[in-house]
């Protein structure tokens, strides 16, 4: 059994989803790193305990089709002042889908030394809440599911062992459609 000890750091993303306009919604994912110890820079400065990162995101995602139809970013608490100058990068995902392979496209637009880690991180934490935000705000209201069984079935094939190709949960709501 893993042992524990005294807790050092913790790292909370949230995530949330809100009406928008239309056939639009807004998520808001949000970021947290909490050092909770005295650290050392490599110079013998004490770093105290408190927020490292406080990060903001949110997307306005249009239709059925789940397109980024906006982006913005709020950086309350970084590390480095240098750090507010990745706040417009992730604006090359704006009218992206978020479709299978998103995280990967992601990666290639704004990962590494394009933009920041952290923000790359909690987007991508995001993409699954918008696909579950995305039901949970049609779904207030009965759904043709001739119209729409087929895009979630599409959205969610292959995404985890439940809805696997070949597995009971996915051939029993195909067959529903």
């Amino acid at each position: 059994m893993i042992k524990t000890g005294q807790k050092i750091h913790t790292r909370k993303i949230d995530i949330a989803t809100y009406e928008g306009a239309s056939d639009s919604i807004i998520i808001e994912g949000i970021l947290r790193d909490e050092r909770l110890l005295n650290s050392y820079r490599p110079n013998g400065e004490i770093y105290p305990p408190g927020t490292i990162h406080h990060l903001i995101i949110r997307m306005e995602v249009k239709g059925p089709q789940l397109v980024i139809e906006d982006i913005e970013v709020e950086m309350p608490t970084v590390p480095h002042e240098a750090c507010v100058e990745t706040l417009e990068s992730l604006a090359p995902v704006k009218g992206m889908p978020i479709v299978s392979g998103f995280t990967a496209k992601v990666k290639d637009l704004v990962g590494g030394t394009k933009g920041c880690c952290h923000l790359f991180a909690l987007l991508t934490a995001m993409a699954p809440a918008v696909v579950q935000g995305a039901w949970s705000a049609m779904a207030r209201e009965p759904i043709d599911p001739e119209i729409y069984m087929p895009m979630a079935l599409g959205r969610v094939k292959n995404t985890c062992w439940v809805w696997r190709e070949d597995g009971p949960l996915m051939k029993e709501w195909s067959a529903r459609v």
